[in-house]
């Protein structure tokens, strides 16, 4: 029996690093994702090939279910493999049924987008792998990854959402965002993945000034959400920079790289990193490729 599972891709509109403080964020499912295909086979162990989008293999090995009891680690600390493990793991001590009761796998997984891109490799991943053994995503990627978990509820929904940790637990509230103003806004990839655990770690160093930031950003998502007219959400997403700016005592990527746009540009998600938005009167492509930056993908190609 082949069984095969789908999750979307996300992109964080509001609320970056401070919805781990309880901030409410707006966020977006992609029209990217990723599949997981599963296969029964035999042998106790999983073989297992993971493709990007254009059908290169990033990653190709065999995990023997014993390692994924036992946990087992490899040379390379930093492996994909000891990650894998790591996830299947606490996914068995949530559900071991598929180690106590299977056999063995032929799993695949399959990139939508580039994998560079940032869009969710890890955490479209996680919710597949719920789906699959009918566990808590958000559950298992506080176990292995950790983060807020809007990427998951971006996973499992196909509209916008607002995203909030109450008491530490994920409340989503789906959002039907279509401004008639999408056409001016455009993604670009900053030509390097981030690494968001780091990103979170450096903010969690510098976090001092975070509560009484909290309700200027969920006031901005707000306006965010329900603007009507291209200025409005342009001006929110300005102010939105320059608060977290001041947080993260950091320059936003307008003033670091894009000083002369005529254009808001708001950073995405781990800042220096991704994607980046902007929203422009004019196609803004040309501009972008002119300083390096080749990737320019328009609201209506990006957005679910």
């Amino acid at each position: 029996m082949i069984q095969t599972f789908y999750s979307n891709g996300k992109l964080l509109i509001t609320g970056e690093y401070v919805v781990l403080n309880g901030a409410k964020a707006f966020a977006l499912p992609t029209k990217f994702g990723q599949n997981l295909i599963v296969e029964e086979a035999t042998d106790e162990h999983i073989h297992w090939t993971s493709y990007d989008s254009d059908g290169s293999i990033w990653f190709e090995d065999t995990i023997l279910f014993s390692s994924i009891i036992n946990k087992e680690r490899f040379d390379d600390v930093a492996s994909i493999k000891n990650t894998l493990i790591g996830i299947l793991h606490e996914a068995y001590l949530m559900n071991g049924d598929f180690i106590s009761k299977g056999k063995g796998y032929t799993i695949k997984t399959e990139l939508t987008f580039p994998k560079f891109w940032g869009l969710g490799t890890s955490s479209t991943l996680i919710n597949n792998i719920g789906q699959w053994l009918e566990i808590d995503a958000f559950e298992l990627l506080k176990r292995s990854f950790g983060g807020s978990g809007y990427d998951i509820a971006c996973a499992q929904n196909n509209s916008g959402i607002l995203y909030q940790l109450k008491e530490d637990k994920p409340s989503v509230e789906v959002v039907h965002f279509n401004p008639i103003f999408t056409d001016k806004i455009y993604f670009i990839y900053l030509n390097k993945k981030q690494n968001s655990r780091e990103a979170i770690a450096a903010y969690h160093r510098n976090n001092a000034n975070v509560q009484k930031t909290i309700p200027m950003i969920d006031a901005i998502t707000k306006t965010v959400v329900e603007a009507n007219q291209p200025k409005e959400f342009a001006q929110a997403l300005e102010q939105h920079e320059i608060i977290m700016s001041n947080v993260l005592e950091l320059t936003t990527i307008k003033e670091t790289l894009f000083q002369d746009f005529d254009g808001v540009i708001k950073s995405l998600g781990a800042w220096g990193g991704d994607f980046i938005m902007c929203i422009s009167k004019q196609n803004p492509t040309d501009y972008f490729k002119e300083k390096g930056f080749e990737v320019v993908v328009p609201y209506g190609e990006m957005i679910l």
